[in-house]
C-alpha cells in the first residue's frame, strides 16, 4: 500500500518546521534519516552530514538528489486551503519529501537500487554535500536533482556561476579637482562589466544564453590619502563561457589603478540531454497525469551543475513548486501539486526501472 496523501503531507509539515540553513541542517537531517528509517528504507547520516535513504538491492541505481538546507529567513508555517506556507517549502523540501514519499511508496524491482539524498550546502557555494557524493567512486545509472520546476515540467540545465570580489585602491584628489573619486573609479568598474557582458549578449536571444552580471554590494571606506571601494559581482554563465575564463577577462577590465580580484565561487553551466529514457519516462508519467510536460532551462544554479559533468548519466531535475518563490517572504507550495509530483515521480520509476 502506498504513503497516504496525508502521511506525504505530515513529512512535508515537520520537515519544513525544522529550520535548517546552510551549515545548520543536522537537526532537520536526522529527522529524515528517522524517517526512511520507518519506511523501510536503508539509511543513515554520511560523512558530511547527508541524509540519505535507499531501497532495493542494486546493482544498478537511480538517485534523487535533492537537498535539505534553505536560505535564511524565518516564515511561519501555516495552512491556507491548499497552500503550505514557510521557507523550504519550495526551495527545496517541497521536491526533497516528494522524492521520498514517491520512494516510500514504490516496490523497487530486483536489480535497482534507489537512492534519496537530502544533500547539505547547496544554498553556499561549497555545495558540500553534492560535492561529497560526486567524489564517491560508484556512478549512478540515473539522477533526478531536487528543484522546483512545476508538477508538469522538466529543467534540463541550469546556468553557471562566478561569484567575485573587487577591491580596488585609489588616491584621494579634492572634489573640486578632476581627478575620479573612489566611488566613482567603483562605478566606472561596474559599468564597464555591465558593458563587456552587453558585448557578449549582443545577438543571443535567449537569457539561458547570456552573460548576466549583478551587483550584490558597494562599499567605499576612507584611508587618509587614499579611499578603497569593495565590490561584489556576481555572473550566470552560458554554457560557452567556462568561469576561468570569464575570470580571466575581469583581470584585463579591471580599471588602471591598485585593485584585487577574489573570486570565491564559481560552477560551469550544464544541460542534460533531451532524449533518454529518463527523459522519456517523465514524459510518460506526467501524460499519465493528464499533463502537457514541457522542458525548461533556468537561469540559476544548483546542484546538477556539480555532479553533471562528474557522472555523465542521463540527469534532469524536477520538484513541485513555483521557483519564483524561492528565497522569498512568501514562500508557499501548493498541496495539491506536491500530490500530483508524487504521483509523477512513482510512475516514472515505475516506466524507468521496467524490465
Amino acid at each position: 500500500m502506498g504513503l497516504s496523501r496525508a502521511a506525504a503531507i505530515d513529512l512535508l509539515e515537520k520537515l519544513v518546521a525544522i529550520p535548517s540553513t546552510s551549515g545548520h541542517e543536522e537537526t532537520a537531517a536526522v529527522y529524515l534519516v528517522n524517517w526512511f528509517q520507518q519506511h523501510n528504507f536503508e539509511a543513515q547520516l554520511d560523512e558530511v552530514g547527508n541524509a540519505v535513504g535507499s531501497r532495493g538491492n542494486g546493482p544498478r541505481e537511480v538517485v534523487l538528489l535533492g537537498h535539505i538546507d534553505t536560505f535564511p529567513g524565518d516564515i511561519p508555517i501555516r495552512r491556507e486551503g491548499n497552500w503550505l506556507y514557510g521557507r523550504g517549502t519550495v526551495d527545496a523540501k517541497g521536491p526533497l519529501c516528494a522524492f521520498s514519499a514517491a520512494l516510500a511508496s514504490l516496490d523497487v524491482p530486483d536489480g535497482w537500487r534507489v537512492t534519496v539524498v537530502g544533500a547539505v550546502e547547496e544554498e553556499a557555494p561549497s555545495s558540500k554535500g553534492a560535492r561529497h557524493r560526486a567524489s564517491l567512486p560508484l556512478r549512478p545509472d540515473y539522477c533526478i536533482i531536487g528543484e522546483p520546476s512545476r508538477w508538469d515540467r522538466i529543467t534540463r540545465g541550469y546556468k553557471g556561476f562566478l561569484l567575485a570580489s573587487i577591491h580596488l585602491r585609489v588616491p584621494y584628489s579634492h572634489s573640486a579637482g578632476q581627478d575620479r573619486l573612489p566611488a566613482e573609479v567603483a562605478v566606472d568598474c561596474w559599468n564597464i562589466i555591465v558593458n563587456h557582458c552587453d558585448g557578449v549578449n549582443a545577438g543571443r536571444e535567449r537569457v539561458y544564453d547570456q552573460l548576466l552580471p549583478s551587483l550584490r554590494a558597494i562599499a567605499t571606506r576612507d584611508e587618509g590619502s587614499y579611499g578603497t571601494a569593495e565590490l561584489q559581482v556576481g555572473f550566470r554563465l552560458p554554457l560557452d563561457i567556462k568561469p576561468e575564463l570569464l575570470h580571466e577577462d575581469l583581470l584585463q577590465l579591471l580599471p588602471p589603478v591598485e585593485h584585487r580580484l577574489t573570486v570565491s565561487g564559481m560552477e560551469p553551466a550544464f544541460l542534460g540531454e533531451k532524449n533518454s529514457p529518463l527523459v522519456r519516462a517523465f514524459l510518460a508519467a506526467i501524460r499519465e497525469q493528464q499533463g502537457r510536460p514541457r522542458f525548461v532551462v533556468k537561469t540559476g544554479t544548483c546542484d546538477m551543475n556539480v555532479v553533471g559533468p562528474v557522472w555523465q548519466c542521463p540527469i534532469l531535475a524536477y520538484g513541485p513548486g513555483d521557483s519564483t518563490l524561492d528565497h522569498t517572504p512568501g514562500e508557499r507550495i501548493d498541496l495539491e501539486e506536491y500530490g500530483r509530483s508524487i504521483a509523477v515521480l512513482s510512475s516514472m520509476l515505475n516506466h524507468l526501472m521496467a524490465p
